[in-house]
């Protein structure tokens, strides 16, 4: 059963990602040590040989929204004005309902069981086995942000964005669509069905390389946004775009590639281009990986404009299943790497002094990021 009601925005710098910056090599992470068996990531050069050739920023600017390629800012990251409420700008309105695992065709509902992971395969060791995962019910949390400007019964552009109520973003909306600086446009914050990476469901939802959740999202949850908040959604895949963070981020560019007739702008922070695909898919046995390994490189360019950032200290794992893919900086350098020898329109931030889903980075790129993705769409 949904249950909905609404709330007039009154949003302050809040992030469906928010993340401390990862702390400096052999320190503890921020509110408490270091996960077991997972060493506090090392903080990479952006000038490391083999690393993409990119413009070294002056520290607290930002790259123009017009150009493409790959981008060093930092270390300072200061807020942008877009992410602070503005009471002289129109408010939107944000509509907030439930959705139930039994009511999912898709997604019935799965989980591990709390302490437990899984055991890399003796034989494959990129291969991952779980045998703790089991079905379980889940509760998902939906937001749907509705600007002041939007007309009623018109077909609106949107945004779907991972990992639950993103208020930062519906923030910097409500100012960039007050200096028309993006379209009227509604943003749909969908939150994960629970857990986390192979095992869970927000694992199956996030890191299966397939056309699955962009399937779920199109089919069980746009219906119900159009019918809770009382929108109409675009059907052109130029007024549709995506973002997440860390697994949601690489949810957002899955979306895209698999279902390129649904969406063209992909946002997004920390994205997981790792091996953390679960169950195992013989066709691509390294999950996320394989966009920057062969999907991008093999296959014709897709009509997709992709925003993408990784921090110094992003999430580094090694020894999880040494497999040598579990490196989130070497694969966003690498994705930035193939889409450029590709002909991608897309823009590659590398944060300096940031950790994984960084949230100062994310107040200070965000505005410029969004009107980045957004590039090409008409603003009336």
């Amino acid at each position: 059963m949904f249950r909905n009601f609404c709330i007039t925005l009154s949003i302050g710098l809040l992030s469906a990602f928010a993340q401390t910056p990862a702390p400096a090599p052999g320190a503890a992470a921020a509110g408490g040590p270091a996960r077991a068996g997972r060493p506090a990531p090392p903080t990479r050069d952006p000038h490391t040989p083999g690393y993409v050739a990119a413009k070294e920023l002056v520290d607290g600017t930002l790259p123009s929204v017009k150009a493409d390629g790959n981008f060093i800012l930092g270390p300072t990251h200061t807020a942008a004005a877009e992410m602070s409420v503005q009471e002289s700008v129109p408010q939107g309105t944000v509509f907030n309902f439930t959705m139930e695992s039994k009511d999912s065709k898709i997604y019935p509902g799965i989980a591990r069981e709390q302490g437990t992971f899984g055991t890399p395969d003796a034989h494959e060791p990129s291969k991952l086995i779980v045998t703790t995962s089991h079905p379980a019910a889940y509760t998902r949390k939906v937001a749907v942000y509705v600007p002041k400007q939007y007309v009623a019964g018109t077909a609106a552009p949107f945004i779907v964005g991972a990992d639950g109520i993103d208020k930062a973003l519906f923030t910097a909306l409500d100012n960039m669509i007050a200096a028309k600086k993006l379209p009227v446009m509604i943003g749909i914050s969908i939150g994960n069905g629970s857990g986390d990476a192979q095992g869970s469901q927000r694992g199956l939802e996030y890191d299966t390389m397939s056309g699955l959740y962009a399937e779920f999202v199109e089919k069980e949850v746009l219906p119900l946004v159009e019918k809770e908040a009382n929108v109409k959604l675009t059907k052109d895949p130029e007024g549709r775009a995506t973002m997440g963070g860390s697994s949601g981020g690489s949810a957002a560019l899955i979306m895209a590639w698999y279902h390129p007739e649904w969406y063209h702008r992909v946002l997004t922070y920390s994205g997981t281009y790792v091996n953390q695909q679960w169950p195992w898919n013989d066709a691509i046995p390294h999950g996320a990986w394989a966009f920057h390994e062969s999907l991008i490189p093999n296959n014709p360019v897709a009509p997709l404009r992709i925003w993408m950032e990784v921090g110094d200290r992003d999430n580094y794992n090694p020894n999880i299943m040494r497999d040598n893919m579990h490196d989130w900086v070497l694969a966003n350098e690498n994705m930035a790497r193939v889409l450029a020898t590709k002909g991608y329109h897309y823009q590659f931030v590398f944060a300096v002094n940031a950790g994984h889903t960084d949230r100062t980075v994310k107040a200070q790129t965000l505005p410029e990021a969004l009107e980045y993705v957004w590039q090409g769409y008409p603003i009336k």
